[in-house]
C-alpha cells in the first residue's frame, strides 16, 4: 500500500531480460536501507526487492506487469519515481494507492502555467471497464507514474493534472513530454463504488 507521495526518482542502472521476466537494477538514496522482499513502488508499480548491493537494488517484473505498464520501456539512465510502502502510523498525504497499475496513457500536451504546468494524458477507453470504475472524474484522484494527483478537465478518454514546481523537479515529471508513455492507476474507491452499484442492480 502506498500514498502516491513520491520520495525521489531512482536511476535505472541495468535492465536484464530473462525469458518473460525483466530484472531492473536501480540506484537511489535509500537503497542501503532496503531489505530483501520489501515492496517499492516504481512509476506506480509495486515490485519486490530481490537483490541488494553497492548502493543499488534489483526488482523483477513479470509478463503481466510488463504488458500493463511502462516498465518494459525502461532503459539504463532512465529516471523512475520511487516510494517505499506506507507506514500505517503516519498521515495519508496523497490517496490510497495499491501499486497495481491499470493501464498506460500517453502525454498529449504539456502546457506552461506561468510557474506550474498542466499535463494532458490520453488513455484507451473501454465502456465496460469504465462501468467498473476504470475512469477519471473531475477533482477525483488518479496516480500517474506513482504520483498522487487531482484530476481536472476529464473527458471520456483523457484527463489533465496540474504539476507544481516541487513535484516537477523531484519526480520524473520533468522528463515527460508529448508522446511519453506513463502508468495510470485509477482510484480504488471509485472501483469499489462502481462494483457495489453493479451488484445492487443484479
Amino acid at each position: 500500500m502506498f500514498s502516491g507521495i513520491v520520495e525521489e526518482y531512482a536511476e535505472v542502472m541495468d535492465v536484464v531480460k530473462d525469458r518473460d521476466n525483466l530484472h531492473l537494477t536501480l540506484k537511489c538514496s535509500f537503497a542501503d536501507e532496503l531489505k530483501i522482499d520489501q515492496s517499492v513502488s516504481h512509476n506506480g508499480v509495486c515490485l519486490t526487492v530481490v537483490r541488494l548491493g553497492n548502493g543499488t537494488y534489483t526488482v523483477t517484473a513479470m509478463k503481466e506487469t510488463i504488458e500493463r505498464s511502462n516498465i518494459g520501456l525502461l532503459k539504463a539512465g532512465d529516471k523512475v519515481n520511487v516510494e517505499r510502502s506506507m507506514l500505517m502510523n503516519g498521515r495519508l498525504d496523497g490517496h490510497i494507492v495499491q501499486g497495481h497499475v491499470d493501464q498506460t496513457a500517453v502525454c498529449t500536451e504539456v502546457k506552461d502555467a506561468n510557474g506550474s504546468w498542466y499535463f494532458t494524458f490520453k488513455y484507451h477507453w473501454d465502456g465496460e471497464m469504465a462501468r467498473k470504475g476504470y475512469m477519471t472524474v473531475d477533482k477525483g484522484s488518479v496516480t500517474v507514474n506513482g504520483v498522487s494527483l487531482t484530476v481536472c478537465n476529464p473527458t471520456e478518454d483523457s484527463f489533465q493534472v496540474a504539476i507544481i514546481p516541487y513535484t516537477y523537479e523531484h519526480t520524473n515529471f520533468h522528463t515527460i513530454q508529448e508522446g511519453t508513455v506513463v502508468n495510470v492507476e485509477f482510484d480504488i474507491i471509485g472501483k469499489y463504488i462502481s462494483r457495489l452499484l453493479q451488484l445492487s442492480k443484479e
